[in-house]
């Protein structure tokens, strides 16, 4: 079941909205607006969910709210790594989470949170328990970041790369399980904090991980799932063949499908980090979806 739908991922981050050629948010605040309306004129109770912000910054929020953007949308969402990326403590989530609930009444949910095993796997079993010490019940929905490592063959969608050292390869050992399949020992936890921790995984296009993705969640008593449909993956070829084995496998969980990346043909530059030169093809893009699927 389609519980929601997330429009964009990290929209303040560089590495996922090109803030150079749009610099006030101008042109994202259209496009999240267009979506919205869309999106309620398909279901009028599907939650709208601001893309989780990374990093943390309400004055982005208040940006935002100045463009109009908070009547469209039903949920805030944030993303936090403290104990690989972001420059505060995994202790400090607390305070973290109050600055976004001063700066809106809106509902919060935490759409990203993980640890890497980069360094050692012990890291990433006190990340957890000490994640859902702070998050459980604080928050109104929580996915944690991921169920699969992200194969090495694979590019993270970054822009770090190498020129970040460690950075750009943390991306690679999110996962509860590795490449291969062999869970590592935070998966063996994992299942005393479902289903209030859910998870976020990203599925890529014909991504043979799938069935055995929708077999481990349900393993882990998992009920809420955050993924993606990408609109630049909407014009391959068999785009909506792909969407619907997708959809069709993770129909038991509650779905939060993120709806981003600009294909290169729509946006101001032929990147999936642009805006795009129309918002409403990213509004009708949504809406297609939730027709399709909610």
């Amino acid at each position: 079941m389609v519980e929601a739908a997330m429009l964009w991922n990290e929209p303040n981050n560089l590495s996922h909205w090109n803030f150079e050629i749009d610099p006030d948010w101008a042109i994202f605040s259209r496009m999240v607006k267009a979506a919205g309306t869309a999106i309620r004129a398909e279901s009028a109770g599907m939650k709208r969910v601001l893309g989780g912000i990374s990093p943390i910054d309400v004055n982005f929020l208040y940006t935002l709210e100045r463009h109009g953007v908070m009547d469209q949308l039903d949920v805030l969402a944030v993303h936090g790594f403290p104990l690989d990326w972001n420059h505060w403590t995994i202790h400090e989530w607390p305070d973290k989470i109050a600055e976004v609930r001063a700066a809106s009444s809106l509902p919060l949910w935490v759409s990203e949170v993980g640890v890497s095993t980069f360094g050692a796997d012990e890291v990433q079993e006190f990340g957890l328990r000490r994640t859902a010490e702070l998050l459980i019940g604080n928050v109104d929905a929580i996915h944690w970041y991921s169920l699969f490592d992200l194969p090495r063959a694979w590019p993270a969608t970054t822009r770090h790369r190498e020129a970040e050292g460690s950075s750009y390869y943390r991306h690679f050992y999110m996962g509860l399980f590795r490449e291969d399949g062999t869970p590592k020992p935070a998966s063996r936890i994992f299942p005393d904090y479902t289903p209030a921790l859910g998870i976020c995984q990203w599925f890529h296009f014909e991504d043979p991980r799938l069935e055995t993705g929708a077999k481990l969640l349900k393993d882990l008593g998992v009920r809420r799932l955050r993924t993606g449909l990408s609109w630049a993956d909407s014009f391959r070829p068999n785009a909506d063949r792909w969407f619907d084995t997708q959809m069709r496998l993770l129909d038991t969980f509650d779905v939060t499908l993120t709806f981003c990346f600009t294909p290169e043909h729509c946006g101001l530059l032929p990147n999936h980090t642009s805006p795009p030169k129309e918002v409403e093809q990213y509004a009708e893009f949504c809406a297609r979806m939730i027709r399709r699927y909610a």
